[in-house]
């Protein structure tokens, strides 16, 4: 498992506001919000971010935005909208190497964003 802040959430090393969970993923309120309602969706498999991944990383990865969707939904998000963003290094944003999707929402999100 990742030694990231994430792969600490994921073994319940410190703790998190869990918001959803199955067997490949994990999603919780991210601690330092950028809109009302903002969470992380974390794949329990320690991946860098989408460019450590593979093609057997497939299924996993469709499993990670569903995990979202289904997080998005149950936060009421789903009639108004939201964003889903994944950072990939440091030019892209990534502060954690682990992968992650942050979903926002709860508000209206401008354009461009950064």
């Amino acid at each position: 498992m990742s030694d990231t802040i994430f792969g600490k959430v994921i073994r319940r090393e410190i703790p998190a506001d869990i918001l959803y969970e199955d067997d490949q993923t994990l999603a919780f309120r991210d601690v330092s919000p950028q809109a009302p309602t903002h969470f992380l969706v974390v794949p329990k498999k320690p991946l860098t971010n989408l460019l450590d991944s593979g093609q057997e990383d497939t299924l996993l990865l469709g499993q990670l935005l569903q995990a979202a969707v289904h997080a998005a939904r149950t936060q009421g998000l789903a009639d108004d909208g939201f964003r889903v963003v994944i950072n990939i290094g440091a030019d892209g944003g990534q502060t954690v190497d682990h992968l992650h999707v942050h979903v926002l929402g709860g508000r209206h999100l401008t354009w461009p964003p950064g």
